[in-house]
This record gives C-alpha cells, sequence and structure tokens, in this order.
C-alpha cells in the first residue's frame, strides 16, 4: 500500500514500504518534514513530472568508514597534491553540478528546483552539508547530504575529472561518521567497499542504539 501524505507532520510505518522501497507519496518539503523522514529511515526522490515520492528501501546500501577500500592508485592521487579538499565553502554550487551532471541511463535530473530550494534551506539550518574538491580554484568534483545522529545521509556527488568524487568520498569517511548511507546500490561504490545491510540494522544506527 502506498500511503497519501497531507499536511500533518507524519510517515507511516516504514515496514510497511512497496518492495521497491516506496512508501508514500505528496506532502511537503519543508524543514521539518524532511529531518522527520532521515531521522526515520525515509528519504524524497522524484522528478519534476511526479508528485513527491518517499522512500525507505527494505535493504540499505551503506558504507563502514572503517571498511572503504582505497586502491594503491588511488593512494597515489591523495598523495599528489593535485586535488584541495574544503567542506560547506559552497554548498548551493555542489548540489548545482550535482543536478545538472549527465548520468549513464538516467533521463534528467531528480534533484529539481523544489529540491535544490529545499536543501539550501536545510543547508543554512546546519543539517545538509557539502564537500568540495578543488583543482586549482575550479570546483571540480563534490558531494551534499544530510547529517542525523552519527550518520551521513549521502544525496549525490559529481565529478568533473577523473577521480575527483572518491577524493571527497575518501575525505568524507574520515570526519567520523559511524555510517554513510548511499542510499541505493552503484558498481562505483561498492568498489569502495559499499555493501547492504537490513533496514532494521541501519535503523539501529539512525536511532543511536549502534
Amino acid at each position: 500500500m502506498i500511503f497519501r501524505l497531507d499536511e500533518r507532520l507524519l510517515f507511516p510505518d516504514p515496514e510497511l514500504a512497496e518492495p521497491d522501497g516506496l512508501l508514500a507519496i505528496d506532502g511537503d518539503l519543508s524543514t521539518e518534514r524532511l529531518m522527520l523522514a532521515y531521522q526515520s529511515g525515509i528519504f524524497p526522490w522524484y522528478s519534476d513530472d511526479t508528485p513527491i515520492l518517499w522512500y525507505s528501501p527494505h535493504e540499505r546500501f551503506v558504507i563502514f568508514p572503517a571498511e572503504l577500500k582505497i586502491s594503491k592508485s588511488m593512494q597515489k592521487v591523495l598523495t599528489s597534491g593535485r586535488f584541495t579538499i574544503t567542506a560547506n565553502k559552497c554548498f548551493g554550487k555542489v548540489i548545482a553540478a550535482c543536478s545538472a551532471i549527465e548520468r549513464p541511463g538516467q533521463d534528467g535530473t531528480w534533484i529539481t528546483a523544489e529540491m535544490k530550494e529545499a536543501y539550501v534551506r536545510l543547508h543554512q539550518k546546519g543539517y545538509a552539508h557539502s564537500v568540495e574538491v578543488w583543482q586549482e580554484d575550479n570546483l571540480v568534483g563534490g558531494l551534499y547530504g544530510i547529517k542525523t545522529g552519527n550518520i551521513f545521509c549521502g544525496e549525490s556527488m559529481f565529478s568533473l575529472v577523473s577521480n575527483a568524487s572518491k577524493v571527497a568520498l575518501i575525505h568524507l569517511c574520515g570526519l567520523g561518521y559511524n555510517l554513510i548511507d548511499c542510499q541505493v546500490y552503484t558498481p562505483h561504490l561498492a568498489s569502495m567497499g559499499a555493501r547492504m545491510i537490513r533496514r532494521s540494522e541501519y535503523m539501529q544506527f539512525v536511532n543511536g542504539e549502534l
């Protein structure tokens, strides 16, 4: 069953999500609703031609920072001095770049104008954070997401030059988070050590039980 949200600030039990993780539709992207969603193991994922769709996958694709795999070639990149890394220096530019980047097999972007405005508000309130990767004075890679407890819920990343997004992720894994939530599987992240865990285990991290 897919639930339709109204003005009330609540979500149905995530265990009731469809097999693909879809739980509810509609509602809004207010700061309060978004933070309740992340604290409940739920996130929005939709496009301009659909209502707001809320997902809570039965399995979550995550990285435990201690399990991060860094190849020998990547080690050389990290020590080369090729890149400079900052945090929260230009959140708006990072989310704009993530929405503009072309991705194989993806028609358009799920980072709508409405989503960008909502996450910039989250950043202004201290909930959303970015990592930026620079080559000289050019922003060439980065990522952004939401901090809830000691978990970083990654939303998107981009790379304009080889390895820039990997550098951003490696930096993120060194910031002391217990868990990096990658939401859905990608071969790129799997090669760096990301793996699936059950929603029940994920929620133990969200609730501070692990």
